[in-house]
């Protein structure tokens, strides 16, 4: 009778133990992927689950002191995907303010205790829709060329702009255009915007256009607006390529710091072609970069680019080129900016006012300088002998930036020119042209 107290109280203490030691186990893990800091009236919510034995989970959303049980996910389901909204839980009324989406899940240890873990993520519920429309007229856009726009896009934080086809132009607040440049327009406005945007020159003239206004919940408006496209003809040339020239070019290049982490292999030709081919995409993708540097702040007030008149232009806009070594065809590119020569070591000024970017070797442009112009405008000059600017730099219109040279693949002494909106290269001779610096962008600015 003893022996069997004694093996009874044992085996309760060993049963005690190792329920005690169950409760000791972790429960599921939960991690909530969304939604994020911000939803509108149906909030996402996705969730992983990890758990080593099937988890029951339950999803709660939380607002002004009410709970709300909303549909359990299947049992020992790894992701879970719910929302709360009206439409899929009945008498769920979701308000504008602060939320939580409350998650608990829990799961068995040896069959004979659960453990459960308890995760919460806070949200606002933004019920503002967002909207954008159109404010200025007349919008004339040129292949390969720019154009701006003014409209008006809510809420304040939206994210906004142009989309031409499958790119997105950002605008900026209107506020960022000097007052007197903007007389007429109301520029105290905070839903006031302005965006440049372009029509790459390998874009269909018929590509659509339409405003865009995104807010923090990843909700978009969009707008059509009055615009006008124009062909352009584009010319064609053919390079030939001589072996001096590629002697003289290509380990230059591959030596200078814009070619870092770039080693083609392979004769002196081929070593070319992928300097002109892969080198290229590398350098552009670096300068298209540039564009999320850009300044909220329009800095060249409104006045015609310079317009190089003391140079020839030995190449202009959308060039497209066939590169031709011993008779065949090696490559095809297409030359993106104008190359402008006078004389050798010809001093190379800013086109307008701006910070300076880059300044420094960048592949098959050479020693290169890019400047900010703000909202989204830049500017670009290659195969510089020498530069007199460093980064961050604010220079004026017609300053000296360095001075023309043959570095990167240039072939002969010249400066390489050219604009850049967003990241995509435009023809520079539009903003040379005071009429259309008048009529495209202070018209517009002015509310005419």
């Amino acid at each position: 009778m003893r022996k069997l107290l004694v093996l009874v109280v044992t085996l309760v203490v060993v049963a005690g133990a190792v329920y005690v030691a169950a409760g000791f186990q972790p429960g599921p893990s939960i991690t909530i992927t969304r939604p994020g800091d911000f939803a509108g009236a149906t909030v996402p919510i996705e969730l992983q689950i990890a758990s080593p034995t099937p988890a029951d989970v339950h999803v709660f959303f939380e607002q002004n002191g009410t709970r709300t049980s909303l549909p359990d996910p299947p049992g020992g389901a790894t992701t879970v995907k719910a929302s709360a909204s009206a439409a899929e839980v009945p008498g769920l009324n979701v308000k504008a303010g602060p939320a939580t989406v409350v998650v608990t899940a829990s799961r068995k240890v040896w069959g004979i205790r659960r453990v459960s873990t308890q995760v919460s993520k806070a949200v606002t519920i933004r019920l503002e829709k967002p909207r954008v429309s159109v404010v200025s007229t007349k919008h004339y856009i040129n292949l390969g060329g720019s154009e701006m726009i003014v409209y008006r896009a809510a809420p304040a934080d939206a994210v906004s702009g142009v989309r031409v086809g499958d790119i997105d132009y950002p605008g900026f607040p209107i506020s960022g255009v000097k007052s007197e440049l903007t007389t007429g327009t109301t520029g105290t406005d905070p839903s006031l915007r302005v965006a440049f945007f372009a029509l790459r020159y390998d874009q269909p003239v018929n590509v659509p256009m339409k405003l865009f206004a995104r807010d923090v919940t990843g909700e978009e408006a969009t707008s059509d607006f009055d615009h006008l496209t124009f062909p352009k003809p584009f010319k064609k040339s053919t390079i030939p390529l001589e072996d001096k020239f590629l002697e003289r070019v290509v380990p230059a290049i591959l030596a200078a710091d814009g070619a870092k982490d770039f080693k083609p292999t392979g004769t002196t030709i081929e070593q070319y072609v992928a300097i002109n081919r892969d080198l290229r995409v590398k350098n552009n993708a670096t300068i298209k970069a540039m564009a999320a540097q850009t300044s909220p702040e329009m800095l060249w007030n409104g006045v015609v680019f310079h317009p190089f008149t003391n140079t020839k232009a030995e190449a202009a806009f959308a060039d497209f080129r066939s590169y031709v070594y011993q008779g065949r065809e090696v490559d095809k590119q297409v030359h993106l900016g104008f190359d402008l020569a006078s004389f050798a070591n010809t001093a190379v000024l800013a086109a307008n006012r701006g910070k300076v970017l880059f300044a420094g070797d960048l592949g098959i442009y050479g020693n290169c300088v890019v400047i900010d112009h703000g909202l989204g405008v830049q500017s670009l000059y290659g195969h510089l002998s020498s530069i007199a600017v460093k980064v961050g730099d604010v220079v004026t219109k017609e300053q000296e930036l360095g001075k023309s040279g043959m570095t990167g693949l240039a072939g002969g002494d010249h400066l390489h020119f050219t604009m850049l909106v967003n990241g995509q290269m435009v023809n520079p001779i539009e903003w040379w042209d005071e009429h259309w610096i008048q009529d495209r962008v202070l018209r517009k600015l002015k509310g005419k």
